[in-house]
């Protein structure tokens, strides 16, 4: 329907005010399938931080959002997909409100903030049959801040691309297996305290091997 609308094939055949109301109530549709879509994330989520991913079904999301299981297959094909969704959406986020002002610490630490967040959720999906699901998330997210603080710091010095590539790979793999030590030790340290500590260690060594990596390309 909103295709036709928006060719104008009904133009001429429909009076103005029928295609303001349909219109309007396209409008009042996708309102409405947003907010179901958020009341069912946010429920996920908060079962997520009580009770394990197996523990949860689609009948226990539908009964608490007050809707019926047809709803929740109209938007998700199961618990995974929504999962799936949750983890993508954040992804997003964290590309969209990326900061460049930060430095490589305060910038993940704030593109991390789900799991922080959410610890208890983050726990079990790590011990569910999802865990890749995680691990490709906080993957994607420490490759995020990695790629863009890397290219930031590149401004003005004519490293290779290759190295620029390799640098943010190496530190993004190091952040994620960092996080997912963390996370297998229990979650008990605090992970502020850890990542502000290591990007204190290493200050300077990633402009260090871009400088490097631009006098190995001048020689």
């Amino acid at each position: 329907m909103q295709q036709f609308l928006d060719n104008g094939l009904f133009k001429n055949n429909l009076p103005c005010g029928i295609i303001l109301n349909i219109d309007k109530a396209l409008r009042g549709w996708r309102f409405g399938s947003a907010i179901y879509q958020k009341m069912i994330r946010e429920v996920f989520i908060k079962m997520l931080n009580e009770r394990p991913l197996n523990k949860i079904t689609v009948k226990d999301i539908a009964t608490a959002c007050e809707i019926n299981r047809n709803t929740f297959y109209y938007y998700y094909t199961d618990i995974y997909a929504l999962l799936s969704e949750i983890f993508q959406t954040e992804l997003e986020t964290v590309i969209d409100e990326y900061n460049d002002t930060l430095s490589w610490e305060e910038s993940f630490i704030v593109a991390a903030r789900f799991a922080l967040e959410n610890k208890t959720a983050v726990y079990h999906v790590y011990n569910s049959m999802q865990r890749e699901e995680l691990v490709n998330y906080i993957y994607n997210v420490s490759g995020n801040v990695m790629i863009r603080y890397v290219e930031k710091v590149s401004e003005g010095i004519s490293a290779s691309l290759e190295d620029r590539k390799l640098i943010a790979s190496f530190y993004q793999c190091a952040l994620t297996e960092m996080v997912l030590q963390w996370i297998a030790a229990g979650m008990k340290e605090d992970p502020d305290t850890i990542i502000k500590r290591i990007g204190y260690l290493f200050d300077g060594n990633i402009e260090l091997s871009l400088k490097r990596s631009a006098g190995l390309n001048d020689t």
